[in-house]
């Protein structure tokens, strides 16, 4: 009797540990990263006898834990990409609905700004309509500058959400290595009796740290796991956890840059952040954020440049040149900048550099390396985008001198340099911040012309001559006002005569420019051909002399000799709306990219540019959440609690609990029968 009692009371036990179980998989069901747990039953050993073996009833040989190591780790591993994704694309269009709204956009500032300068041009003495000019001239400014803000509190959130990814990693790590501790001190790991518990939350602890950033996951003695960054460098050995960091970015201070504390030594790790949150937020830093304030700035240094340069060359209501429309490009301030010292060159060193934009049509929108090798006056330009060298050479001695690049150059105002020394290049920093507007009042707003000029009532030739184009006020070397400009309201070299006559050797048309005020003065001469369009006075800067007067004239027709011209300052010209109309035609000039776009087609292209990464962005995202869907679901048919099925399961335990309970009852009904067969 004593046999048959305890094989229903083994059948008891098994089958009550196996209804815990059950019981534990269903109030578990909901349990992120919970695994489902299965009883496995073997036969105790039976009793030899001389007829046969007989059993002795049921052991439980393992509680096993469902689950499959390489569905774990494709759940880690698309958990990755899909965070990357997702913090990418979150990123990015916020940065796309910034940049192609209407209201918080650049387009409609800039299409407002040229129209009311073209209605302008249209009633040039008009103060209502200068003043209308003035307005949509700020309200670009404050666009620029509303956009850069916008750009400066993106990055101070991607910075945000650096710091506190950092720490929910740091705090997983940690974690993970406790987890590894304890479960490698589990009671009965050595019989392979595994913490199925402990298994499951280091099991979801890996999966929460793969959302952040991309780990490899290898297994180590003792059930334990170590983890490391796809390069290799270890987070967790054993129980033992490295520190995830973020610190000022040496080469940008206004960036972040992440680090990894292990044994004593902290290194930068931006190179083997990849994949997930982290990933995203860094990528989305490079691949977004710092091109659009590139391009923007360049944006903004190319209107300040090219509106300055028309508005220069013009003549207010009150007869004087045009000043700045915007602010200068290249002040000092401005020039000094746009370049950044490295955070980690030498003490000893004491270098100045500047950047001046020589073109903004040709300024291409990036960042360089400007790096320093040998005695300190070795230099190697690299290109950040492509990471080429693009300009390379050896300082002079002093070592004043400048690098030449398409669009700007760098100057090397003096100090010194050691070897190993860096400055980070950007030629539009903070342009789109500091643009300003410099005309205050509606008589400064320059719209006519300087010059202008005038046949002689007693001409009887057929030769005309045009209003003249302005080419520059100023001497593009000295930046000194030209001769000509420097008594306010007046030419001062003129009214110039412009007179024909016949050379006496080779019967050709001559003329010769003099100064009215002084006729034994001779400005310019040349010869005349009546068949083609004659120019008077050079374009070209570079010639020295009164070949170059700033601004130059063009003649048709056959004069007769004798016949004059005179140029002259155009007093009284308020109604000349000719440099009105050539501002607002810059409105639609190519004046970006070597003169291929114009400011509208410039901006578009950044929107379009952003545009086109957040779309493709969210195709990626919607590619990794079907990819994330599909491996977990794979997991969940492995590993995931099947409510139907564990209540079928549950029918089946009890009906063993009771039937073994029944042969225990059996056996006690036998054992009442025998005793009382004595009685």
């Amino acid at each position: 009797m004593a046999g048959l009692i305890g094989i229903g009371l083994t059948g008891i036990l098994s089958h009550q540990a196996a209804l815990n179980t059950t019981g534990n998989n269903i109030t578990n069901a909901n349990t992120p990263g919970y695994s489902r747990q299965e009883v496995l039953f073997e036969t105790q050993e039976g009793q030899r006898t001389g007829a046969g073996t007989i059993g002795s009833g049921v052991n439980i040989a393992d509680i096993r834990r469902l689950a499959n190591e390489y569905l774990v780790q494709q759940v880690r591993e698309d958990s990755t990409l899909f965070g990357e994704q997702e913090a990418l694309n979150s990123e990015l269009s916020r940065l796309d609905n910034l940049l192609g709204g209407e209201t918080t956009g650049l387009s409609t500032a800039l299409n407002n700004f040229f129209a009311s300068l073209q209605n302008a041009a249209e009633d040039p003495t008009s103060l209502p309509q200068r003043q209308l000019v003035l307005s949509e001239a700020q309200q670009v400014v404050n666009r620029f500058q509303a956009l850069n803000q916008e750009f400066i509190q993106q990055r101070e959130s991607i910075k945000t959400q650096m710091q506190q990814g950092i720490k929910d990693a740091n705090t997983l790590l940690k974690s993970i290595a406790e987890l590894n501790l304890a479960i490698s001190e589990s009671p009965g790991i050595a019989q392979g009796q595994m913490p199925n518990e402990l298994l499951d939350k280091r099991d979801e602890k890996l999966r929460q740290l793969s959302e952040l950033v991309n780990i490899k996951v290898s297994p180590a003695d003792g059930s334990q796991v170590n983890v490391s960054l796809s390069n290799g460098l270890s987070l967790v050995v054993g129980s033992n956890a490295a520190t995830l960091g973020t610190r000022e970015n040496a080469e940008d201070p206004t960036r972040l840059e992440f680090t990894l504390s292990n044994g004593g030594r902290t290194l930068n790790i931006d190179e083997q952040i990849s994949g997930g949150k982290l990933g995203g937020l860094l990528r989305f830093d490079t691949e977004g954020l710092k091109p659009a304030f590139d391009e923007l700035g360049r944006i903004a240094i190319a209107l300040s440049d090219t509106m300055n340069q028309q508005h220069e060359i013009g003549m207010d209501l009150e007869g004087d040149l045009g000043g700045r429309f915007f602010t200068d490009i290249n002040s000092l301030e401005a020039q000094r900048s746009r370049v950044v010292a490295n955070g980690n060159n030498a003490l000893a060193s004491s270098g100045q550099l500047a950047v001046e934009i020589t073109d903004s049509a040709a300024l291409p929108a990036g960042r360089w390396t400007l790096q320093f090798s040998g005695d300190g006056r070795n230099f190697e330009l690299i290109d950040q985008a492509s990471g080429k060298t693009v300009n390379q050479g050896r300082l002079p001695d002093p070592v004043q001198s400048e690098i030449s690049m398409p669009g700007f150059n760098i100057r090397v105002e003096g100090g010194t340099f050691s070897a190993g020394d860096k400055f980070l290049i950007q030629p539009s920093l903070n342009a789109a911040e500091s643009i300003g507007l410099v005309v205050s009042r509606e008589e400064d707003l320059a719209f006519a012309s300087p010059i202008r000029a005038t046949a002689s009532d007693d001409n009887i030739g057929t030769a005309q001559i045009d209003q003249g184009t302005m080419l520059d006020v100023r001497n593009p070397f000295t930046n000194s006002l030209l001769p000509g400009f420097q008594s306010s309201g007046e030419l001062a070299n003129g009214p110039l005569r412009v007179e024909f006559a016949r050379d006496p050797v080779s019967n050709d048309l001559i003329y010769s420019v003099t100064d009215a005020s002084a006729p034994s003065q001779v400005v310019a001469t040349g010869t005349y051909d009546p068949q083609q369009i004659n120019t008077l006075f050079e374009e070209d800067p570079a010639l020295a002399g009164a070949q170059y007067q700033g601004f130059q004239f063009r003649m048709t027709g056959e004069p007769a000799v004798g016949d004059t011209f005179t140029i002259e300052y155009n007093s009284n010209g308020v109604s000349d709306n000719r440099n009105a109309e050539l501002l607002a035609a810059l409105g639609t000039a190519n004046t970006l990219n070597g003169g291929s776009q114009s400011f509208a087609e410039g901006y578009a292209g950044l929107v379009e540019d952003i545009g086109v990464k957040t779309r493709q962005s969210q195709l990626d995202v919607d590619a990794g959440r079907a990819l994330l869907e599909q491996s977990t679901n794979q997991r969940e048919s492995v590993s995931g609690v099947n409510l139907d099925e564990e209540a079928g399961r549950l029918i089946q335990y009890q009906a063993a609990y009771n039937a073994s309970a029944q042969v225990m009852s059996v056996a006690q009904d036998l054992f009442n029968t025998l005793l009382q067969s004595f009685r």
